[in-house]
């Protein structure tokens, strides 16, 4: 790609204000506002057609706008479908943030902000790829962008817009930066997604909160019984011991672990980055087995009663939890969320009600090595970092992902620029600076490659 680094170095400055922009809108799609949803839509749609689509819309949903934008340059030429998603996590807790979330500040060579990796940074990284390769007229094949609302709550609108808009979206692959690398200078490529079932889970006891002197020790309290069926949900070994949880479980072979543990990997570094004492999960799997080919369940938040300053003796009439649970494939998502359900409300006791609700989730996805896609951004990464990257499972989920399959019958292929230290769904989440300029520069070689295979 002709004059690729002197078009980003005398660029990058305008680039990186564009995705300021971007960041500033609190695209939050849990709980968010709408009006902060379309304006996020609306602004990725002026940097598109300025970036060189022939056209752009924001298109409605029954939840969140998906942005869609195509470059048709020849129609016999092949067609990459880009995929990213604008909504973000929700910047809770604010307190732990050293600069405002939706102010992007660089310190120390990172943007620091939510949304600077995921998706927001590297989703504007396809968009400036495309803007390059257009203005310089290097463009060699189809662009389609597809650009949604709603990733961060299980894009639960999206596949029936994808039906209903299947002929728009043909292209030959889809090409996806919501991943990582395993090391700065170490490229990856994601080729293993896990499911992902959701389900919420409330605890009744009596039908008000009671004096603890009073009633305690008398009355089921179901923050203490919540607790405990939660902590039963593992035995001694760390395997969850909800029936049948395993059972759609795929073995991995030696040889592929054998492989797996090729990747550089230090689990002093990894502890001390978390400040852990040491790491913790299924007896007889590594660190990254755990996170790869090992389904898990997390209790994502937990509340009940009084947690305000102070004290307040009570026994509270209500518990709460959220709970994700990480599949591999073969593991369906909404059956392991039944049998969650099920085993749940089968073992609480009789003086408390319990109430399961299933949320969204999705399917595992595995990417083959040998496709010419995986092959084309192998040799872009190979252009920009001189080695070739490594093929990872990740221990993350994009629901969507095996939906594309399904509903437009299309691989995706996973080029991913972030790392773990990036925190993207904590406070301080981050991306550095040279990796998003990296990722502009090693898009093009994606597309030069692919079209000419």
């Amino acid at each position: 790609m002709k004059d690729l680094k002197n078009y980003i170095e005398t660029n990058k400055d305008r680039f990186l204000q564009e995705l300021f922009g971007l960041i500033r809108i609190p695209s939050i799609s849990s709980g968010g506002k709408f009006e902060d949803m379309t304006a996020c839509a609306e602004y990725l749609k002026k940097s598109l057609l300025e970036a060189g689509v022939d056209k752009a819309e924001v298109m409605p949903t029954k939840g969140n706008p998906v942005v869609y934008a195509e470059k048709i340059i020849d129609p016999k030429l092949k067609t990459v479908l880009v995929y990213g998603h604008y909504d973000v996590m929700p910047a809770d807790p604010i307190d732990l943030w050293k600069s405002p979330p939706f102010e992007p500040e660089v310190r120390d060579g990172k943007i620091y902000a939510r949304g600077a990796n995921d998706d927001k940074g590297q989703l504007f990284m396809h968009a400036k790829a495309f803007e390059f390769m257009v203005k310089t007229n290097q463009l060699p094949c189809n662009v389609k962008f597809m650009l949604e609302g709603e990733e961060e709550i299980g894009s639960p609108n999206l596949e029936a817009w994808c039906v209903e808009h299947k002929d728009m979206l043909k292209a030959d692959v889809i090409l996806v930066s919501d991943t990582g690398m395993i090391a700065k200078d170490i490229p990856a490529i994601t080729t293993g997604l896990r499911g992902m079932s959701k389900v919420e889970v409330e605890v009744v006891g009596p039908n008000k909160d009671l004096h603890s002197g009073l009633f305690g020790g008398a009355v089921a309290n179901p923050a203490n019984i919540l607790t405990k069926m939660l902590a039963d949900l593992f035995d001694e070994n760390n395997r969850i011991t909800i029936p049948g949880f395993y059972d759609d479980v795929i073995e991995i072979s030696a040889e592929e672990r054998a492989a797996m543990a090729k990747a550089p990997f230090s689990q002093e570094a990894y502890n001390k980055a978390l400040d852990i004492a040491e790491e913790c999960g299924e007896k007889g799997f590594s660190t990254n087995e755990r996170t790869g080919i090992r389904p898990t369940l997390d209790i994502n938040g937990i509340w009940s009663g009084y947690i305000g300053e102070g004290s307040k003796t009570i026994v509270p009439s209500v518990a709460n939890a959220k709970i994700s649970m990480r599949l591999v494939p073969a593991q369906d998502n909404v059956k392991i969320a039944e049998l969650f359900k099920k085993h749940f409300e089968e073992v609480a006791p009789k003086c408390v009600k319990v109430k399961v609700t299933v949320l969204p989730g999705g399917q595992a996805y595995v990417s083959p090595i040998d496709m010419p896609a995986y092959k084309a951004a192998e040799k872009a990464y190979e252009k920009t970092y001189g080695q070739t990257p490594i093929p990872v499972r990740s221990g993350g989920s994009i629901p969507i992902i095996a939906t594309f399959e399904k509903v437009l019958g299309l691989k995706s292929i996973l080029m991913g620029f972030g790392l773990e230290e990036d925190a993207i769904h904590s406070p301080n989440e981050s991306f550095d600076l040279e990796r998003f300029y990296k990722g502009i520069e090693t898009i093009p070689y994606f597309y030069e490659e692919f079209a000419a295979m």
